[in-house]
């Protein structure tokens, strides 16, 4: 089930992922900052939503880049999976203004969670689709089992899907952009509708996930800082669950 095609490899212009990752991590911090301190149906609400759409594409892409580069991808989804446990928290305060669980006739855990979670079982998606031990149908009712559990996930499925996609055609920028885009309309589509069936403009937003596509095509293939300062993988890590837990303090305390 690998189709990838090293003699296709994108070339592009002169944006290193360090670069890139930076600019995911200054869209997140726009968006969350608007979702608790602006309307969303405003002007400048819209217009930092837009530029807030750019991150969670940017991070897919680099889990499936890491994927292919990293010398030991369990290692990696351990670290993605201790991440987004130590996420939740902050990601339900913020959300809420209240704890993962409360006390009420028993324990009730809160369904969502941060999109570190929906990152790991992509990565997890991306390893089954590659390996060599699961026979196919197997493999097939694993990812759809990943699908469902990661319903409860920032991004939920879409994010799975980008990072399947972005992984199966490594290297073949036309076809991972193809499927990005399918996978994205959907997203908008998905958004738009309410409850009712009627349209909400105000989710015009989500187009904003289009916007990563020159980005992408920009990236030299290049780690940049990260390179010779390995520090620097972590930053996402820990700058997810911290601003989540700063912004939600300022929102509710």
């Amino acid at each position: 089930m690998n189709t990838e095609d090293n003699s296709q490899i994108k070339t592009g212009g002169g944006i290193s992922a360090n670069t890139l990752k930076i600019i995911a991590i200054l869209a997140m911090l726009i968006d969350h900052v608007a979702w608790a301190f602006v309307p969303w149906t405003s002007f400048l609400g819209q217009a930092m939503h837009i530029i807030g759409r750019l991150t969670a594409p940017i991070m897919c892409y680099f889990i499936a880049e890491g994927y292919h580069h990293t010398r030991d991808v369990k290692r990696y989804a351990i670290r993605l999976g201790v991440f987004a446990l130590i996420s939740h928290a902050p990601f339900v305060y913020f959300e809420t203004g209240g704890l993962p669980h409360y006390f009420d006739n028993g324990i009730r855990l809160a369904q969502q969670t941060g999109v570190i979670y929906t990152l790991f079982l992509g990565l997890l998606a991306l390893i089954v689709w590659n390996s060599r031990k699961l026979k196919e149908y197997v493999k097939w009712v694993l990812i759809i089992l990943i699908f469902i559990a990661s319903i409860p996930g920032d991004w939920s499925l879409f994010a799975v899907l980008w990072i399947l996609i972005f992984g199966i055609y490594h290297g073949r920028f036309r076809e991972q952009m193809l499927g990005f885009g399918i996978v994205s309309l959907f997203v908008v589509i998905f958004t738009l509708q309410t409850n009712a069936g009627a349209v909400h403009w105000g989710s015009l937003f989500q187009l904003g996930v289009f916007l990563v596509i020159p980005l992408l095509h920009s990236y030299n293939e290049e780690r940049g800082y990260a390179e010779k300062h390995r520090w620097i993988r972590w930053i996402f890590y820990v700058f997810y669950p911290l601003h989540l837990l700063i912004l939600g303090l300022l929102r509710f305390v």
